[in-house]
């Protein structure tokens, strides 16, 4: 037999910790930076003379997750390619950083704005060579690492965080019995001693 009010008293703050938690990343006003690697890739090239030769090239995409505007987003670079792109087309300065390499600095990151920076480039430079950080003037970007996976619907993924939510507070409740069992066990034991 289920108890109702047990179940509720454990539900409910588990319930309110996950709301607030929701309420407070959703209409928090704050910049949210986000970075991640794009494809790195090196090719081999042949030109119409016969000569060879290999260039790299690799992007990196910027994005504004929060519902304030980034301001000063700089891309620091330990070596900085004269060869790279910023699209969509933004506002852009590059700036030498002493002791340092350089940065690219873009003035302002509206929310939900996104940028992806290539970058071409010869060896013996490689990528691991190019990028530094991501930065604005309210704090470092998240690096996100993305994986290539297949995008569920909606509504399957309603039914799998239902789930989620049930199978967790399902567990939370067989564990309180299990504990009320053996906290019962040891008291019907100590009482016949």
């Amino acid at each position: 037999m289920v108890d109702w009010q047990i179940l509720t008293n454990i539900a409910a703050p588990m319930l309110a910790l996950v709301f607030g938690v929701w309420i407070n990343r959703r209409f928090e006003n704050r910049p949210v930076l986000l970075s991640h690697w794009g494809h790195v890739s090196s090719f081999n090239y042949q030109q119409g003379d016969g000569t060879t030769g290999v260039v790299n090239t690799h992007s990196v995409v910027i994005r504004n997750a929060g519902r304030r505007a980034a301001t000063n987003v700089r891309l620091s670079h330990n070596v900085l390619p004269a060869n790279f792109n910023i699209w969509p087309a933004a506002e852009y300065q590059v700036k030498d950083v002493p002791n340092s390499g350089a940065d690219i600095v873009i003035p302002k990151l509206v929310p939900g704005q996104h940028l992806t920076i290539s970058y071409l480039y010869f060896p013996p430079v490689t990528y691991a060579d190019v990028n530094a950080n991501v930065r604005s003037d309210e704090g470092f970007a998240t690096p996100i690492p993305v994986l290539l996976q297949r995008e569920h619907s909606k509504w399957c993924k309603v039914v799998v965080g239902t789930l989620m939510i049930l199978g967790t507070v399902s567990l939370i409740y067989g564990l309180f019995e299990v504990g009320s069992f053996i906290a019962e066990a040891v008291s019907n034991a100590n009482g016949r001693t």
